[in-house]
């Protein structure tokens, strides 16, 4: 296997990362990064997916089961390689350059650009709820157009919504500009108040909002488990909705692409990543363990009221602001709007801060624009986070944001479950590399962990809801390799 060195990409880099972010900062940015607004929203199309409390519960737990695992196993490979790159460079050490470049390709072009504008266009929606203004209508006179796609129809043009979004997106490229400690303060900050909000919410929701109506209907008799066919056609709807929690749950690895600016990241790193998916999968789990007590698991679309609609059926599938609801009355949308507008404010910062030191290392390894490689005056990589702005505003207006996080749930999976692959082929090709922190459980957890991850990805490829989206997923991957083979002969030339 050929192992590509660092090496600069240009004749002088006077500029070098600085190591601003501690173990608190650090942690933050792996739970500020998974929570954004899909807990809050998704538990719905579970409970419709798996038709009992027992079950809704059990997909959170697995999900949190799986994103534990995987951050053990990455620990270790942040620790051995605690450079500006995270996963692209541990696939890249560990698999040859081929594999770091597709994992870079489709993170830049739909895994963290999509995220970033998926997460924006639900803060602009949720700023909707408090000022009407800002609609989803698109304008008339901007060019605007709709084709229809396998994951669904998509409309372009610019609507209050979306021009909100490409505020927002600037405005933290700017902030991001201005170097990591100014980033850092904004990740830190708004992680602390949306953790601190989403505790208080499951508390809220345990005590005050405990609803006899709800506990009878969600945990007497056989209700709590349901009835339900433990059939093939349940296992392809239990995969297929862990596509929810599973993208409720990610993002967590976004910490390692900035190794390079955590203080001892040898030892800060692994702890971040257990800290950090550890705090989140606990508060998602005890967030719907909330929900059941405050609200009935089933409902029907056509009710008038929030107890009736259920969590299955909350209105525009807002499980929280129904739960708020219950809580404060009438003002419980307005108090749920403003939660999830500072979750996803946090939520994009840290997605906007991680990126482009991914970028970094690829131009630095020749696969990437060259001035990506570069650090401005305050020790960012300044073009990567400008290009990364160009290209989420695009999907932010082209509205393809929800069809292209569809179709990359697959392809992410699978990075995963090679990444953690990758765990084993450096233990044997490097055995006396230094490992600062040998991942838990090793061989049996993170081998657990891959069978987890292909079982769902295999679940996701082969299920009629999610197929087309997988295939897609995959089709973006695919697409990385002639591109790769061009940059490296640009590279050559």
């Amino acid at each position: 296997m050929t192992v590509v060195a660092d090496r600069p990409a240009t004749t002088e880099t006077p500029h070098e990362f600085v190591k601003a972010l501690t173990l608190m900062d650090a942690t933050m940015l792996v739970a500020g990064a998974m929570i954004g607004s899909g807990i809050f929203i998704v538990s719905a199309d579970i409970a419709r997916s798996v038709g009992s409390p027992f079950w809704l519960l059990v997909v959170w737990i697995v999900t949190g089961v799986m994103t534990l695992l995987g951050a053990l196993a990455y620990g270790e490979l942040a620790a051995m390689f605690p450079k500006a790159g995270g996963q692209y460079l541990f696939l890249r050490e560990a698999m040859g350059p081929l594999m770091g470049f597709l994992y870079g390709w489709t993170l830049f072009v739909v895994i963290q650009t999509g995220t970033i504008a998926a997460v924006l266009v639900a803060f602009a929606r949720f700023l909707g709820e408090l000022v009407p203004a800002i609609s989803p209508d698109l304008y008339a006179w901007f060019p605007h157009h709709s084709f229809a796609t396998a994951g669904g129809p998509i409309d372009v043009g610019l609507s209050p919504q979306r021009l909100v979004a490409l505020v927002v997106v600037w405005f933290l490229t700017w902030i991001n500009l201005r170097g990591v400690r100014e980033g850092k303060f904004i990740q830190t900050t708004f992680t602390t108040v949306k953790t601190g909000a989403l505790a208080l919410l499951v508390i809220l929701c345990l005590t005050l909002g405990r609803n006899a109506t709800a506990m009878a209907a969600n945990f007497k008799g056989g209700q709590f488990f349901g009835h339900v066919d433990l059939g093939s056609a349940f296992v392809l709807a239990f995969g297929a909705a862990l596509v929810g929690s599973l993208f409720s749950s990610d993002a967590w690895n976004n910490v390692t692409f900035a190794a390079s600016e955590v203080h001892n990241p040898k030892r800060n790193l692994p702890l971040a990543l257990a800290l950090g998916t550890g705090l989140v999968t606990l508060l998602y789990v005890l967030t719907n363990v909330g929900y059941l007590f405050t609200l009935p698991m089933a409902g029907s679309p056509t009710a008038t009221t929030v107890m009736g609609h259920g969590i299955q059926f909350a209105t525009q599938d807002r499980v929280g602001t129904a739960a708020a609801s219950v809580l404060f009355g009438a003002s419980g949308g307005t108090v749920m709007a403003i939660a999830i507008l500072i979750s996803t404010f946090g939520c994009s910062n840290g997605l906007i801060l991680a990126g482009p030191r991914a970028y970094y290392a690829m131009a630095r390894d020749g696969v990437f624009f060259k001035k990506v490689g570069e650090l401005n005056l305050r020790s960012v990589p300044a073009s990567g986070l400008v290009y990364q702005g160009l290209w989420t505003s695009l999907l932010c207006l082209t509205g393809t944001y929800g069809q292209l996080l569809n179709y990359v749930i697959f392809a992410q999976l699978v990075f995963y479950a090679l990444t953690t692959t990758g765990l084993f082929i450096l233990r044997r090709t490097r055995p006396d590399a230094e490992r600062p922190y040998r991942a838990v459980g090793y061989p049996w957890l993170p081998g657990l962990y891959i069978v987890l991850a292909a079982i769902t990805a295999i679940i996701l490829l082969i299920a009629d809801k999610t197929r087309p989206q997988a295939l897609a997923g995959l089709a973006i991957v695919v697409a990385g390799v002639p591109v790769f083979l061009l940059w490296r002969r640009a590279e050559s030339a």
